[in-house]
Parts: C-alpha cells; structure tokens; sequence
C-alpha cells in the first residue's frame, strides 16, 4: 500500500507524468466502452412470397405391412424329407403335391391319430345334421298343432281377430309352449352344426400338416423353402425354428393380389378417416419407392395402451412388390382432401392468437399484421382464402443481429490543450 501511495505522489511531482497517466486512463476507459459500447438490435427477416399452386391435406402415421399375400406351408411331421417336388420361383395349383416325408414311428403315430379325430369330427357333422331334421320335423308338426287350435273358434273371432281372453287358458299355452321349444331346439341346432363343421376343419388341417405329403394350400409361387431331401424332422426342431400354429414353416406361396397394410391413428385423426380416402405408403426398407392405396377398414373402437389410445387403419394398396414382406415398417400419408390453384404461404408465417388468425407481412421493411382467412393445411403450407395477395411477402422467422452505435472516428483526434485536458470525439 505505501509503495502505492509513493507511485501516486511521484507521478503529481511532474506535469508531464500526470498528462501522460490521465491520457493513458482516457484511453483503457475509452477501450472497454467500445468493447461494452451501446448496442442495439437489428431483427434479420426470414421471408417468402404469397404464390398460388395446389395443396394436400393429409394425415400421416406409421405401422407395418399387414400381409403380402403370402401363406405359410407348415408341417408337423418328423421323420426325413425323401423329396422336395418344387423350388424358389415355381408356380403351383391348390393342392399341388410340395413334398414327400418318410414319418418315424412317432410321426406315423400322430399322423394316424389326426386321422381318427378327422373322421370323428366328420361323423359328428353327419350326426348333427341328422338331428337338424328331426327337430325340423318335430318343429313343423308342432307349429301345425298350434295353428290349427290357434285358428278355431274357440280362440279366434269369426272376422279372424285373436280372442285374447281364451288365449290364456293351459290348453293354448301348452300348444304355444311346444311349438316355441321345439323352434328354439332346431335354431340352437344350427349354432352346433357350425360348431361340428369348425371341429371337423380344424381335425382336418391337423391331419395335413401331420401327414408324409405336403400340398399347397393355395395356387401361387413358392419360395422360401427350408428342408432339402435327407432333413430329419423332428418335435422339436424343423428346418428353422420359425413355428406357426399348425407346425414349422418349411415354404411360402405368395398369391396374387394386394397387399395390406396396417397404421395407428390417434384419436384426433380418426375423425376425418374414412373408407375409400386414397394414401401414398412408403416403406423404410424401399425409401426409393412410394406406393399408393386406399383405406379400406378403420376401427374406431381402437386400443388403450398405457392412457395412448390408438384405432388401426388397414390400408390396401393399389399394386404388389416382391420386395413387400410382412412386418416391415411403412409410413402412410391419408388424402384428406385437394385443391388446385389456391394462395398458399409457408404455415410458419400463420399465427393464431385469441381465436384471430393472422400472418407477419413485410411492408416497405417495416413487420405487420394482416388478418387472414385459412384454409386447407399440409404439412409445410396453409392456404390463404382472403387478406394476402399473390407477390405478398410474409414473415416466417426473425433472428436478431447487434449493432454498436457511434463510430469512433479518433482517439487524439483533438491534440493535447493546456493543463492537460483531453478531447475525445465521437
């Protein structure tokens, strides 16, 4: 500190060292003034022009092929593959023979057993049937019981009007009762027909995958063939590890037809959804190709998973690819609506507030506000029915720039005057 004090006092005994310090201090102030000078903010503008062209309302969601028109062949047979009959590429009718298995002793076993179950399941449709008939019979008679006592005098006026207060005598009823029982058994006996008749296709599709020749299932191309004459099949493992319901897949047969696909709308897109709405899908696996479609199922029942609720939207599309397989993951883009020639600005240029739409308008350099009336929406634009022209220059982002002001033109531009005073012009 006295060291300090001493500088000071060395520096006041001379004219000469107090004029150079103060013009040394002047200009370590005048330094960090226009380092931390007055600033101000210049806004840059991103804008675009008002131009007329066509929009496309769409809503957009993503999911996965549905199907590619492709079946599994599967087989639950062990035993080793004595033939393959087709390959990759070849085109096969319903029924066609695929390949041949020398069962084991255990395939043999369950192939036989499949067998006994199909024709158990055949003869309980026969049986079904039979007794079908007979309540139809016995249904009929009592309907004729009941309409004969119905319509005699006892229970029915001379101009053929009910006497309803005859009608509940036990006699009437009884008749009544017999004929709605017998009725109610032969409806009943419908619903266990189709019951015998699911059974028996069920026993019979287990007796073909457990059978030594594979067929087709459907006409189509085969491809994807997994066994090779010579393969062991067994209970627990098949050409690969991939299983269906009826067994291991051992082929694929693609037919011709659309394909499918399937997307999640939200709850504030379904709405506007319905069948027929025409959508362009591109798949993440094809990003060079996009395929278009139309909506042909929507549930708007949907599904709630963890408080999201989703509706499935099945898609057909117009053509097949080969390049399609199942699963893969798509993304739909649905046509809500079109229209040619309309005013169109970027949607970033659009501001809503209280209810009042507006677009940022660039005027003479200056920012306004012009109160619009908007249309259809797309992704990246919003149409403009009225309050813009076509050439209007809108808005669409602001950044902002800092500017110094007062250029300082010189430091000593003034010279040095008596008793050491300094000018600074600015």
């Amino acid at each position: 500190m006295n060291k300090f004090k001493q500088f000071v006092a060395w520096i006041f005994k001379s004219k000469l060292r107090l004029v150079i310090a103060v013009i040394l201090i002047v200009i370590v102030l005048f330094g960090i003034r226009q380092l931390t000078g007055n600033k101000s903010t210049t806004p840059q503008y991103q804008t675009a022009e008002v131009e007329q062209d066509t929009i496309v309302s769409t809503v957009s969601a993503s999911g996965t092929v549905l199907t590619a028109n492709i079946s599994n062949i599967a087989s639950s047979a062990t035993g080793v593959v004595s033939a393959v009959l087709v390959k990759d590429g070849d085109t096969v009718t319903k029924g066609q023979k695929i390949a041949e298995i020398t069962l084991d002793s255990a395939g043999a076993q369950k192939n036989a057993a499949a067998y006994a179950s199909y024709l158990s399941a055949k003869n309980a449709v026969e049986s079904a049937n039979v007794t079908m008939l007979t309540l139809q019979s016995d249904m009929f008679s009592k309907w004729d019981d009941f309409k004969i006592l119905a319509e005699g005098d006892t229970y029915e006026n001379s101009d053929g009007t009910p006497r309803y207060d005859q009608r509940n005598l036990p006699e009437f009823k009884i008749a009544e009762n017999d004929w709605l029982a017998s009725e109610a058994k032969y409806k009943n006996q419908q619903a266990v027909i189709a019951q015998s008749q699911a059974a028996l296709t069920s026993s019979w599709l287990s007796y073909q995958t457990s059978a030594p020749v594979l067929t087709a299932p459907q006409a189509g191309t085969i491809s994807n063939i997994t066994i090779v004459p010579g393969m062991t099949l067994n209970s627990n493992s098949s050409a690969t590890d991939t299983s269906t319901t009826n067994g291991s897949r051992v082929a694929v047969i693609r037919s011709i037809g659309n394909p499918l696909v399937t997307v999640n709308l939200s709850e504030i897109d379904v709405p506007q959804i319905k069948q027929g709405q025409k959508a362009t899908v591109t798949v993440d696996a094809l990003s060079d190709k996009t395929f278009t479609g139309a909506v042909v199922s929507v549930d708007r029942i949907g599904t709630t998973s963890s408080g999201v609720t989703n509706y499935p939207t099945i898609i057909s599309l117009d053509t097949n690819s080969e390049e399609l397989l199942p699963n893969m993951a798509m993304t739909a883009n649905i046509i809500l609506a079109t229209k040619s020639d309309v005013l169109l600005i970027p949607s970033s240029a659009v501001q809503t507030v209280q209810n009042e739409t507006f677009a940022r308008v660039l005027r003479n350099g200056k920012e306004e506000q012009a109160a619009v009336e908007t249309g259809l929406t797309s992704e990246t634009q919003t149409e403009i029915i009225s309050g813009l022209q076509i050439g209007d220059t809108v808005i669409t982002g602001t950044t902002a720039t800092s500017a110094t002001t007062g250029a300082t033109r010189s430091v000593f531009s003034g010279g040095f005057g008596g008793g050491g005073t300094v000018r600074v012009i600015r």
